[in-house]
């Protein structure tokens, strides 16, 4: 007996950071005819040995689609379209969060997450607090509804906790080993951030038409 191919239609990541990479060069795709941006990031610490083209890997947040790749490094095209709507994709030698597309044997470790940015947000504090360091962002006002006090978002692809929220303002705690695995210890006042909020808060918003 043959069993049909399982095809899902939308990737998933968890918001944990499996390494990071750096944009190595930036081309424009005008030959593609899509005017967007070609990019080959190097990521010497991430395994590719399981990836092919056509796979999701998420790049700070953003879930972008495999065009090509060697062993330690791959290319991804990104759309006029994703960068109006995101931040640090057309930054030479960034430093970018990497995470490949889950697998649904996969463990949960940070909660579901699209790779589709919902809004930019920008930097307010960043500062030492005992161990840990504070986080503090402020978003654009559409997105302020779907902020919840310990509820989950995602900053730049890793997967937060809202300690506390007021107004456009939301505070996160970081441990020493978020900042040491991720690019937001890079952090500064006035820096912006890709965000996605928790899928869960975007549909009860529309089914609730608020």
């Amino acid at each position: 007996m043959r069993f049909a191919k399982l095809e899902i239609g939308i990737e998933l990541f968890t918001g944990i950071i499996e390494a990071t990479g750096v944009i190595a060069s930036i081309q424009p795709c005008t030959d593609k005819g899509h005017g967007g941006l070609s990019l080959a990031i190097s990521a010497q610490q991430l395994d590719l040995s399981d990836v092919t083209p056509g796979d999701s890997i998420a790049v700070n947040g953003v879930c972008l689609t495999v065009t090509a790749l060697t062993h330690d490094s791959f290319a991804v095209d990104v759309s006029v379209e994703t960068l109006n709507c995101t931040v640090g994709l057309d930054q030479p030698a960034a430093c970018v969060n990497l995470e490949k597309a889950m697998r649904l044997s996969d463990r949960l470790g940070g909660h579901l997450v699209s790779g589709h940015v919902d809004a930019v947000g920008s930097v307010v504090k960043l500062a030492a607090v005992g161990e840990s360091h504070e986080l503090i962002i402020q978003v654009p006002e559409s997105a302020v509804r779907f902020l919840a006090q310990k509820g989950s978002i995602t900053v730049n692809g890793v997967s937060l906790t809202i300690n506390r929220t007021e107004g456009r303002m939301f505070s996160i705690n970081l441990i020493p080993h978020t900042l040491a695995m991720t690019n937001l210890k890079e952090l500064i006042p006035g820096a912006r951030v890709n965000l996605e909020t928790d899928m869960l808060a975007r549909y009860v918003a529309r089914l609730l038409n608020v």
